[in-house]
């Protein structure tokens, strides 16, 4: 909005030309939205303590947890807001990769709600949508997404795919592109989902995914650099530096109030929205295999629920004490900042190692 407003002043006032660069819309997209967190962020948890929407904890849950009860959930609210108006606000909202990056946030954001509320408000024995509901909603919007992605490609968008570390190796995946762009999108929305149980936990990991694919975003989308890179030139996809620069000042905001001790919890409207939109992201700016590396914890975090799942129904025996796996490290006695803080420095080690693929192809 304000790309649109304030640009074309540039030829009467010389100073309007910065709205001109990608790097400054992301830099004050990311300070509006950290603003704007900090501004709605106490507002929003006494709302949600006066309307008693406050986390229900399992029995069977590590005994520490239980402490938790009441806590604030449903902040994933917050986040929305943050994340989407200084979008709005610093994009240039003639790029359809915004509005398809918007759609998949608020889709999944919907989702989450819903489900929350069925769980908090309604008390629906914590459960929410079963699993198979749940399911088939995300996969009908990634579905609508990918559909679009392939049947309406932008400025030359391709269903290649880059390999990280080699260069000349670009497989092309033609139509089976629309079902492994779903994988990626509910994939990455649930992963997220799942990490998101220890306080901080699952918000940390998403900033510092965020900020590897801002650069992966601007490099895509600059001509020359993509070029140097020899990666997939994905013209527009520059402008989702923007998108991720709030992903990363709504998730800064966002962890103030729910780092350890948290004050607030995202709830399912937080995790299933901003993994959808990490995925997406990817999509567009074709790094889909490397987000298997930048949320390497996340990747992490599903396949030890999916081995504690088969092992218990193919051998009647658990792997872990419980899962997802940082459950398993509670139960063994870790305390509960060490196995964050460890888990955040799994998710920078990760993310510098998918930064040097763009020089080590």
């Amino acid at each position: 909005m304000l790309y649109h407003l304030l640009y074309p002043l540039h030829s009467r006032y010389s100073f309007f030309n910065v709205f001109r660069y990608i790097t400054f819309r992301a830099a004050y997209a990311t300070l509006t939205a950290l603003l704007l967190s900090f501004l709605l962020g106490p507002f929003l948890i006494r709302r949600l303590q006066r309307l008693s929407i406050g986390e229900n904890i399992r029995q069977e849950g590590p005994q520490g947890h239980q402490s938790k009860a009441g806590t604030p959930t449903m902040g994933g609210i917050l986040i929305l807001f943050s994340l989407i108006i200084p979008t709005l606000l610093w994009s240039d909202l003639s790029n359809r990769y915004v509005w398809v990056v918007l759609f998949s946030t608020i889709s999944f954001g919907i989702i989450g709600f819903v489900d929350d509320y069925l769980k908090l408000i309604k008390w629906r024995n914590f459960t929410g949508f079963s699993i198979r509901t749940k399911l088939s909603l995300q996969i009908l919007i990634a579905a609508g997404i990918a559909l679009y992605l392939y049947f309406f490609p932008a400025n030359c968008y391709t269903t290649q795919l880059t390999v990280p570390f080699l260069k000349n190796v670009r497989p092309d995946l033609y139509w089976f592109y629309v079902p492994f762009a779903i994988l990626v999108i509910v994939g990455t929305s649930n992963g997220v989902n799942l990490t998101d149980g220890l306080d901080g936990l699952a918000i940390a990991p998403m900033i510092i995914a965020s900020t590897a694919f801002m650069g992966f975003c601007y490099l895509a989308g600059h001509a020359n650099f993509a070029n140097y890179l020899m990666i997939i030139n994905v013209k527009g996809a520059g402008e989702l530096t923007i998108f991720c620069g709030t992903m990363i000042g709504a998730g800064l905001g966002f962890l103030w109030f729910n780092t350890y001790p948290a004050q607030v919890f995202m709830g399912d409207i937080g995790s299933l929205s901003l993994g959808a939109a990490l995925g997406t992201v990817a999509l567009i700016c074709k790094h889909e295999l490397l987000l298997f590396l930048v949320g390497g914890l996340f990747v992490i975090e599903t396949i030890s629920v999916i081995i504690q799942v088969c092992s218990f129904r193919l051998r009647g025996k658990r792997v872990f004490n419980m899962a997802p796996i940082h459950h398993h490290f509670e139960l063994k006695g870790w305390a509960e900042p060490k196995i964050i803080v460890r888990f955040w420095i799994i998710s920078i080690i990760l993310a510098l190692l998918s930064l040097s693929t763009l020089k080590l192809r």
